[in-house]
């Protein structure tokens, strides 16, 4: 799958598909390549693009509200996830930060409860090129933890994440991190209780907080539109 850019419009296609838009038909060539122009049958050139890590929050099938860059960033900052890592996720969702990993040559197992969301987020894998080094599964990874360990990293963005960190010194390696996300401080609270219980070391919660700048003739000040706050993220460390 490639981008296909024509001024402020991107569509995401694959090679011998056809598009058609008020700019004229599009034919993908089998060859296409990034760099490519690929006109309409109207002449109207599109620029072809390699998919990017930031392109996925924008053009993968959304099951919901999907983890923004900005926090898949932190979670990618301060876990040090890496090519080689084994990685266990829950509540997997749109699947933006799963195919993160993945990108990054992690290998990830996924958990999503919704079977209907579980299917959506396997072809997002395929579309962002990483269905070979992330597992979708279906179920509740509260069901496994039996089966589940010696990760590098865990990350959690369920409800029931209390109750999975509290397993984290068997699903955890030596050195391992923990990454939760949660939009309520109740939940996130619960974390920090059980990470504490369970022994993690390096507990710390970041509200994740971010304004865009706005710039124009009368001076220039953080925007008051869009969406400053996302949520909380948790993030501990098995000693």
């Amino acid at each position: 799958m490639y981008l296909f850019v024509h001024e402020d419009r991107e569509h995401l296609l694959a090679r011998g598909e056809r598009f058609e838009s008020d700019l004229g038909v599009l034919e993908v060539p089998e060859d296409v390549a990034p760099g490519d122009i690929v006109e309409t049958h109207l002449g109207n050139g599109f620029t072809v693009r390699r998919l990017r890590g930031p392109d996925l929050f924008t053009h993968l099938e959304r099951t919901g509200a999907p983890m923004m860059p900005r926090d898949v960033g932190l979670v990618v900052g301060k876990t040090g996830v890496a090519a080689g890592d084994r990685v266990l996720d829950a509540g997997t969702g749109t699947g933006v930060l799963s195919a993160y990993m993945g990108r990054m040559g992690a290998d990830v197992v996924t958990y999503e409860r919704d079977p209907d969301f579980a299917d959506v987020a396997r072809n997002n894998m395929d579309v962002a090129g990483v269905a070979d080094t992330v597992e979708v599964r279906t179920g509740d990874v509260t069901g496994d933890l039996g089966e589940l360990s010696g990760f590098d990293v865990v990350t959690l963005d369920t409800e029931d994440a209390p109750a999975v960190v509290e397993r984290t010194p068997t699903l955890l390696a030596r050195g391992g991190s923990l990454a939760v996300y949660s939009p309520f401080v109740e939940n996130t609270r619960a974390v920090v209780a059980a990470a504490r219980e369970a022994g993690l070391g390096g507990i710390e919660t970041l509200d994740t907080i971010q304004r865009e700048m706005d710039f124009d003739d009368r001076g220039s000040r953080p925007s008051t539109g869009g969406v400053g706050h996302t949520g909380y993220l948790t993030f501990a460390r098995r000693p």
